[in-house]
């Protein structure tokens, strides 16, 4: 939600710092409303799964009912922050939902294009804080959100198809539709877009007369955080993008070098 207006050095200004937070907020809300109408809608697969059938609604803990209430309740007040930040951002909300929607009753069983509509969620994530602060979206920060989203949801269903074995295709239909060699493929191809887009945009935004090349140093540890995360991708660790980012302090050191070397190229000339 930050990348872009953090992108466009405009996070020192505290209006712009309040729209991105309403729109932090509204998009919380809206996800959490979507992730228990899919959490009902996969009622029964998820009792099937390893961890997922511990969670509130499969355990048991919530009720369908309690939870499509308080999903209604979650969407609207979502709808109602996303409306204090400005009216285009409320397309972008609305349209996630809408594909969050179409995932959760239809697209999550057509291969290859559950992937892209996981992906996405990210990538809309990406253009509303954009949208929020009012700020131009750059053709290669959207190539790298689009293909880096690409890159880790591949990456997920991979580590899903290595923990689930066999049973993977009746908990997730289309994990039946996929290799592992081929989700592979995807996972290189989606990294080498991204490497390459950002490393076009990093020379892009580069200054002429820049004195330290920030912009261009980025692309280390930014390069060396996407092969780092291949590595672990390979050995499944995958599954959940969130536990293998926070659980691994390299990669959390590299994140934190990178946001510190571009942070400077954006914030320092």
């Amino acid at each position: 939600m930050v990348a872009a207006p953090g992108a466009a050095g405009v996070l020192s200004q505290g209006h712009i710092v309040a729209k991105v937070a309403l729109a932090f907020v509204a998009f919380c809300l809206v996800s959490s409303a979507t992730y228990l109408l899919n959490d009902v809608r996969d009622l029964e697969s998820d009792r099937l799964h390893p961890t997922k059938r511990h969670r509130p609604i499969a355990a048991g803990s919530v009720s369908v009912p309690l939870a499509l209430a308080l999903g209604i309740v979650l969407g609207a007040a979502g709808v109602a922050v996303g409306a204090l930040v400005r009216p285009t951002f409320l397309i972008v909300l609305g349209t996630y939902v809408a594909i969050t929607a179409s995932y959760t009753f239809w697209l999550k069983d057509v291969a290859v294009v559950d992937i892209v509509a996981i992906a996405s969620g990210f990538i809309l994530r990406a253009v509303a804080g954009g949208v929020a602060a009012d700020v131009p979206l750059s053709r290669w920060f959207l190539i790298v959100a689009s293909f880096g989203s690409l890159f880790v949801v591949s990456g997920k269903r991979h580590g899903e198809h290595i923990d689930l074995g066999e049973e993977g295709a009746e908990v997730r239909p289309t994990l039946g539709d996929y290799s592992r060699n081929y989700l592979q493929y995807v996972w290189t191809m989606t990294s080498g877009v991204t490497v390459a887009a950002y490393c076009l945009w990093a020379f892009e935004m580069a200054p002429k007369n820049e004195t330290v090349p920030f912009y261009e140093l980025s692309i280390v540890p930014f390069v060396t955080f996407i092969l780092r995360y291949a590595m672990l991708l390979e050995k499944g660790y995958g599954g959940a993008p969130e536990d293998v980012v926070l659980g691994d302090r390299t990669l959390l050191i590299l994140a934190a070098v990178w946001a510190a070397i571009f942070g400077a190229g954006v914030y320092v000339y």
